[in-house]
């Protein structure tokens, strides 16, 4: 079966606003230590390649169970730290995920530059089966594509 689904190869990305949903659900220790960043590791690819082309990137992903509360221990300030480092570059993170830190960062972003919003979850109904149904005009407001 073939299917005609496009990839970040199949889009001219060169100058836009790139919003990628990645899985950063990576396991912790009690100190908040990541113990194993395979699913970073995983997102390099793709984050790499929109870089190389010259796309603004900000990218969104869950971590744990935090529903829908602020909850530190839920945070991906270690994700943005480890991916800085994978990268050779700075992940700035937004400390919200829908307010006006991530849409400030957002509209700030620059092509070669790469923005993480705060863990997905930190919102009220925005667990796994909602998050793809989030409002088009917020979406929409923080992205060029």
């Amino acid at each position: 079966m073939q299917y005609n689904k496009k990839s970040v190869e199949d889009i001219d990305v060169s100058g836009k606003k790139v919003i990628a949903r990645c899985d950063f659900n990576v396991p912790q220790d009690e100190n908040g230590n990541i113990t194993d960043d395979k699913r970073i590791r995983a997102s390099l690819e793709t984050i790499n390649y929109l870089l190389d082309h010259n796309a603004a990137v900000i990218l969104c992903s869950h971590l744990g169970r935090p529903k829908g509360e602020v909850n530190m221990k839920y945070s991906l300030a270690p994700v943005a730290k480890r991916l800085s480092e994978l990268l050779g570059k700075e992940v700035k993170l937004a400390k919200d995920v829908v307010g006006e830190d991530a849409k400030k960062l957002a509209a700030e972003v620059k092509p070669g530059e790469v923005v993480l919003l705060e863990n997905v979850r930190f919102e009220k109904g925005r667990d796994q089966e909602t998050i793809l149904r989030w409002p088009r005009r917020w979406l929409t407001s923080l992205r060029s594509m």
